[in-house]
């Protein structure tokens, strides 16, 4: 490997580490709900991401592989060193409008935190593909390859999921149409 290929690799590891790295905290954080492990995993993710570009391979879609990455990461962490944990709920973090009347804000946070809770207390499949189909807007085709699924897996698991969010909100007391 020449010396100016490594220095090539490492200023597109930059640019995309300043691109996605707090997005990629955020992705972890919200399947491990711990905000330190999410920074030492996202480090890692881009360690991983390094070392393939290193040894000689294209990264055609950063974004989508970035992400792919960092599920991996996440995974084989959980594995390593909480083989029967269940996933804690996710943690969100609520936007603050200052153009609202802090009434509406009140209300806003509040039904945020229900929707959260919902979205939290699903299966992790439904809480994944949710997060990266509606929160992060990745296409079915990206989602498909962060997760490894087919694009009819997600297509239909996301179906489910928003169903099992409907019942979970409506059981919370709380209309469906209200968030979507």
């Amino acid at each position: 490997m020449k010396q100016d290929d490594s220095l090539h690799y490492k200023e597109k590891m930059n640019n995309w580490y300043d691109a996605y790295s707090t997005s990629i905290i955020k992705y972890i954080v919200h399947i491990t709900n711990d905000y330190q492990q999410a920074e030492d995993l996202t480090q890692d993710t881009f360690i991983r991401v390094f070392n393939y570009m290193n040894s000689g391979k294209t990264i055609d879609y950063p974004k989508t592989f970035i992400y792919r990455t960092a599920h991996n990461v996440t995974v084989d962490f959980i594995r390593k060193n909480n083989p029967i944990k269940i996933m804690k709920d996710f943690v969100f973090q609520t936007k603050k409008s200052n153009e609202k009347p802090i009434e509406h804000q009140m209300i806003e946070n509040e039904e945020y935190r229900e929707l959260h809770k919902g979205i939290a207390s699903l299966k992790k499949p439904y809480r994944e593909v949710i997060h990266l189909r509606k929160m992060e807007e990745f296409s079915i085709k990206d989602t498909a390859h962060i997760l490894n699924w087919s694009e009819s897996k997600v297509k239909s698991t996301l179906f489910r999921a928003m169903k099992a969010l409907e019942k979970e909100l409506i059981e919370r007391g709380y209309t469906y149409e209200t968030y979507f």
